[in-house]
């Protein structure tokens, strides 16, 4: 079992999720941070924002899923007062500038996703459970790097 918790992060490990041009060490990545910069996810990947451990902890400990509304509900102490949070996927494509709305597929069939990872250089084997980031060509590597890292590390500047 994989518990993110226990995981140290150091920057210099990831240096190039922090996607910074005038940084000497990323003269390495220029190619594809230029790649990376046509993504529509770029936001997300790149924003970051001061939260509190406290204040993510007293969120997960509220926060409660409705199936019917497909909304996610929870509360946070703002100055003493209990405030209700109402996320929708309509506000995190707001938040995060994604290109799409809420009509946009979010799943694909099968064979076009095959065809895609065929499109994207894809060198292993396609009936498997998993795809392995290992046989995605180099541009493909860095984005499912820095997908895996903002998700394991938060990427935000934790205090």
């Amino acid at each position: 079992m994989f518990l993110a918790s226990i995981v140290e992060f150091d920057p210099s490990h990831n240096i190039c999720c922090v996607y910074d041009e005038e940084l000497p060490m990323m003269n390495v990545f220029k190619d594809i941070l230029e790649f990376m910069k046509r993504l529509p996810i770029q936001k997300a990947l790149t924003n970051q924002h001061r939260v509190f451990r406290s204040h993510i902890a007293y969120f997960r400990k509220n926060a409660q899923y409705d199936e019917e509304s497909d909304v996610i509900t929870s509360s946070v102490s703002l100055n003493g007062e209990d405030k209700e949070i109402i996320i929708t996927e309509q506000l995190v494509r707001e938040v995060l500038d994604f290109p799409d709305d809420e009509n946009s597929p979010t799943g694909f069939p099968e064979r076009l996703v095959k065809g895609c990872m065929l499109r994207m250089g894809y060198s292993g084997p396609l009936n498997n459970e998993n795809y392995l980031k290992a046989y995605f060509t180099k541009p493909y590597k860095f984005i499912i790097h820095s997908l895996f890292m903002h998700l394991v590390t938060g990427r935000v500047v934790m205090t």
